[in-house]
């Protein structure tokens, strides 16, 4: 049985807007995978109605193959357990 990565999403914590939009180009430069979606929002953290902390969620769906025609095996850097 073969078994072909085809898309994941990966979701990462930055500090300000600037370093959310670097990591989305260097995602998109990347040719190793397709990157199909990306966004970025701001998450806060209140205690007493007072916000105590700031940052950028940004989410990142890549695409490495088709599903109808797949052609790529898994990458060991994304398998980390044997789901069987």
């Amino acid at each position: 049985m073969s078994r072909y990565l085809i898309k994941v999403t990966e979701q990462y914590r930055c500090d300000s807007e600037e370093e959310a939009r670097k990591l989305i180009e260097e995602a998109k430069k990347n040719n190793q995978y397709t990157v199909t979606k990306s966004s970025s929002e701001i998450k806060t953290l209140k205690q007493k109605g007072e916000i105590v902390d700031e940052w950028r969620r940004v989410l990142i769906t890549k695409e490495f193959c088709d599903e109808k025609e797949p052609y790529c095996q898994l990458e060991p850097e994304y398998v980390e357990a044997d789901y069987e």
